[in-house]
């Protein structure tokens, strides 16, 4: 088990990229969380298997269907064992 810090710059707030994260992270088995930050970017914290982790920072650089995602920034972090992925706001 791994723990990412994620952290997505671009056109990624009120396009649904936070819901659309929540949906593919509970696709591949992945706990954490998701928020706007005042930049405008999106940070997620994710948990789970590093080849599902994989997966889901490659939808990452696409972002749902409306987000337009300039820049990826991808960090390892200490595990916190989350119980779900939730969306913060």
């Amino acid at each position: 088990m791994n723990n990412f810090h994620i952290k997505v710059y671009g056109d990624v707030q009120g396009v649904f990229y936070r819901d659309s994260a929540g949906k593919k992270a509970e696709e591949l088995d992945i706990k954490g969380f998701a928020r706007n930050e005042a930049d405008g970017s999106v940070y997620i914290e994710a948990e789970g298997e590093k080849e599902n982790l994989e997966k889901f920072l490659k939808w990452c650089e696409e972002g749902s269907k409306y987000a337009s995602v300039r820049e990826v920034e991808v960090e390892e972090g200490e595990m916190k064992n989350y119980n779900k992925f939730e969306i913060r706001y």
